[in-house]
């Protein structure tokens, strides 16, 4: 295949992927209105969909495949890097956010989208949930 039809198909990728780098770039111009992990996550978004940028803009420049090849391994490890340092800081943030409702006492833990609300009447109609039964046997004589 041909360095300009990669580089064609690398382009139309990085600009397909502008759904997941765009409002990972919000999320970093954000700064301190985001949590931590959340712009560490958005940093390895962009870092990785630039990457892919960058295999375009090399796989038209380059003569030799080594080039653009070493270019996507960089950015894919440095993408990869960052999300796994986002998702131990954000194991750090909910272990830190556990204590620190734990430390209140009085107040109950936040609960999760699992548990029901309290003061909903529409969910307390449907708790406690109950397994589906199957539907009952149809008898021979009845099939036709």
């Amino acid at each position: 295949m041909a360095h300009a039809v990669a580089a064609l198909g690398a382009a139309a990728l990085t600009t397909a992927g502008s759904v997941w780098y765009v409002p990972a770039l919000a999320d970093l111009r954000a700064g301190a209105d985001r949590p931590e992990s959340r712009r560490i996550s958005a940093a390895a978004c962009v870092t990785g969909w630039a990457g892919t940028g960058a295999l375009a803009v090399l796989l038209l420049i380059a003569e030799a495949w080594w080039t653009p090849v070493a270019a996507a391994v960089a950015g894919t490890v440095a993408a990869t890097a960052l999300r796994l340092h986002a998702a131990a800081r954000r194991r750090r943030e909910a272990r830190e956010m556990v204590r620190h409702w734990g430390h209140l006492g009085h107040v109950p833990l936040p609960t999760g989208p699992s548990s029901p609300p309290s003061s909903s009447a529409a969910w307390s109609r449907r708790w406690p949930w109950r397994p589906c039964t199957p539907p009952p046997a149809r008898s021979a004589s009845r099939a036709g």
